[in-house]
């Protein structure tokens, strides 16, 4: 085991046992973005502040890097997330470095912009940067096996998408209203953090790029993985400091909720929001 040198003690030391190898803080964001069930937690402000609170005050630290591999999920846990990550890097004057795995799409790339510099796989998924909202309608089905859907609101829009009822286009209408402010507030913060992009493109459809045709249109900084990209950036000694994540597994929390001899009778909550996360993934293509 290395011996740990106490600071005040350093300067007694030859200089060659002084210098310290420069420290990047490692933050892993991974998975779906947003309250994805009650035992199966996504990414969300309340899951990453600790990992990021760690990592940002790590003494002797150079650099912080997020390692990032999300479809996306909810815009607000995805904002939040961004301000933390950005509030820390003024108050600490530390640099940010965002490294996208298999994708950073729609949140997942709105969090790799809280970044400095973004650098990506050239196979990594990167963008999508749109809104999208998805549902059921179970209007027919009920109405043919004879079920009467009874809703009683104060305030015309308050049982708005009902998915009982069939589609009202005032809905439909103020949704669309909804969606397109969430999307001024997504494109504006990309044109603010991005000044590089490829003006020429219409880059907020929703659409993904790979990592070699981001770079292309600015949407990424670098092609690259984390050791390559700060050893040579920082040395071959760099320090690379992995700090744990709060979540665990959900099938181990779902177990240790249900003690021996209980039924795990959220299991099927956990399964279905496995379903919904894999679907997120599947519309990358992933």
């Amino acid at each position: 085991m290395p011996l740990t040198v106490p600071t005040w003690m350093r300067c007694l030391l030859p200089r060659r046992f002084r210098e310290t190898p420069p420290r990047v803080a490692v933050v892993r964001l991974s998975g779906a973005i947003g309250a994805v069930s009650p035992i199966r937690p996504g990414l969300s402000i309340g899951t990453v502040a600790p990992s990021l609170e760690r990592a940002f005050t790590m003494p002797g630290l150079s650099a912080v890097a997020l390692v990032i591999n999300s479809p996306g999920g909810s815009p607000v846990q995805s904002h939040l997330i961004y301000r933390r990550i950005r509030a820390l890097a003024a108050e600490k004057e530390i640099k940010v470095f965002a490294f996208v795995e298999d994708a950073a799409a729609s949140g997942g790339y709105m969090i790799a912009c809280a970044a400095d510099e973004i650098v990506a796989d050239p196979a990594s998924l990167v963008g999508s940067i749109g809104v999208v909202s998805a549902g059921f309608g179970f209007d027919r089905l009920i109405e043919r096996i004879g079920i009467d859907r009874r809703v009683h609101t104060q305030g015309e829009a308050k049982a708005m998408l009902d998915p009982f009822r069939p589609e009202n286009p005032q809905d439909i209408a103020r949704l669309k209203e909804i969606q397109a402010d969430v999307q001024a507030l997504f494109s504006g913060l990309v044109r603010e953090r991005r000044p590089t992009l490829d003006a020429s493109r219409d880059l907020f459809t929703g659409a993904v790029w790979t990592g070699r045709q981001a770079l292309d249109l600015g949407l990424v900084d670098a092609l690259g993985d984390l050791r390559g990209t700060l050893r040579a950036r920082y040395g071959e000694k760099v320090d690379l400091r992995l700090v744990a994540e709060n979540r665990g597994s959900w099938l181990a929390r779902l177990l240790r909720r249900a003690g021996p001899g209980q039924t795990t009778a959220g299991l099927p909550d956990a399964l279905i929001a496995a379903v919904e996360e894999r679907a997120a993934w599947a519309r990358l293509g992933l």
